[in-house]
């Protein structure tokens, strides 16, 4: 009857790679059965992301979803009916008809009509925003300086991998960098920084000539020609005619605009609105950069939404799973996101939209009164304001995209 059973990554749902075989699979309808083990390591010594998918040659009406959160207890399950639920697991079924070539995001329980009803609002966020990665050096032990003090007026010392020395660098060409765990929701501390051979006039960056290196940052272009023969030769030597000590020319001119920083690696969604010089490298390392023009609303509007638990449960209805709870939030899955646009013409809409940017300025203020905050007792009584204006924000989210209490319920119970 043509039957076939793989054990294969979960990331092949999400891939570009997977989408020719995920459009044959659903063009047959041959989906029958798949169990999700999500973040659950079901071979020893072997770090892997693993699901079970079945396949029938006549092809299926539907096929039935298992999430698996605790792979112990699955093997002792019996069978589930549509849309019951375990504490070891979530079980449903899924009509073929709703399954494309595009990314599999399989929802069953009782979240599964929210995410639907999500997924079908008509503005995305890369409907509205320019999504866009961090500095790419390629050489990051030349340009990239970690746990850097705040630049002084002149030179500032940094600590050189390639080098594995200390070097004095003139200030004007460092930026500062927030790395993995320096970000989180409303809140970053730069403390690296990245040497950037460019002057940026009318928003262009502009590579500084050998000639002006030489004369106005005479430390930092003794420290190049160094790395001379490394910076050259990066790329297959494809800077050699254009600039050697130029950084991968992509993204430089978009870091000094007010934007919003999201960080690659999550246990939670999170977002800050840098409206100063915040620079990211690379995208593991650090995350994305997005802007929204203005006609749309405040980048705190947008800050709010992407720091709401609404945003966060939906992020990982369609984001990839790593061990220790752990999700990519890349671009193919922040631009799923599902925008609340905001009507400026209704005075109702309008004041929510107020309302929220004032409830994020206080929440900035609230993060670094509680970063400057001297004692434990201190902290512990911002964290608890900060905590009551996060569950005002979330009111107003719920209240902007039409939650039933149920629907709030499921959303509550993320995690």
């Amino acid at each position: 009857r043509g039957r076939l059973g793989f054990i294969l990554p979960h990331k092949f749902f999400n891939s570009k790679y997977g989408e020719p075989l995920r459009g044959l699979i659903a063009e047959g309808r041959h989906l029958a059965h798949v169990v999700h083990f999500g973040d659950q390591q079901v071979f020893d010594g072997a770090i892997t992301y693993t699901t079970l998918m079945f396949l029938d040659k006549a092809g299926n009406e539907q096929f039935e979803v298992v999430k698996v959160s605790d792979l112990a207890g699955w093997r002792e399950t019996r069978p589930l009916g549509s849309g019951e639920t375990l504490r070891v697991l979530t079980a449903g079924t899924i009509p073929a008809s709703a399954v494309t070539a595009a990314e599999w995001n399989f929802t069953v329980g009782k979240g599964a009509a929210l995410f639907e009803r999500l997924s079908q609002m008509p503005v995305k966020l890369g409907d509205i925003a320019h999504i866009f990665v961090g500095l790419q050096t390629s050489a990051d032990t030349v340009f990239l300086f970690k746990d850097t003090p705040t630049p002084s007026k002149k030179l500032t010392k940094v600590y050189s991998k390639e080098l594995d020395q200390e070097v004095s660098l003139e200030s004007g060409l460092l930026k500062p960098v927030v790395r993995s765990g320096e970000i989180g929701r409303y809140w970053a501390t730069p403390t690296a920084h990245v040497l950037f051979p460019y002057y940026v006039e009318d928003g262009k960056a502009k590579l500084i000539s050998e000639t002006e290196m030489e004369r106005a940052y005479p430390k930092t272009w003794e420290y190049l020609l160094k790395n001379k023969q490394l910076l050259a030769n990066r790329e297959h030597g494809k800077f050699k005619a254009s600039g050697w000590y130029q950084l991968y020319p992509k993204n430089l001119d978009l870091w000094e605009q007010p934007k919003i920083l999201t960080p690659y690696m999550i246990t939670d969604l999170a977002a800050y609105p840098d409206k100063s010089d915040i620079y990211f490298v690379n995208v593991t390392t650090g995350g994305f950069g997005i802007t929204i023009e203005e006609s749309h609303g405040e980048l705190e509007y947008f800050t709010s939404l992407l720091n709401s638990h609404l945003l966060d449960w939906f992020l990982k209805q369609v984001s990839t799973t790593f061990h220790g709870g752990y999700f990519a939030a890349n671009k193919q899955f922040l631009v799923q996101l599902p925008i609340r646009p905001i009507n400026f013409s209704d005075p109702a809409d309008k004041a929510r939209h107020d309302k929220m940017v004032q409830l994020v300025e206080s929440m900035l203020a609230l993060h670094k009164h509680r970063a400057a905050a001297r004692t434990q007792a201190e902290q512990e009584q911002i964290q608890r304001q900060i905590d009551a204006t996060d569950r005002k924000i979330d009111a107003l989210v719920y209240e902007l995209y039409g939650l039933t209490a149920e629907e709030i319920g499921v959303v509550e119970e993320r995690g």
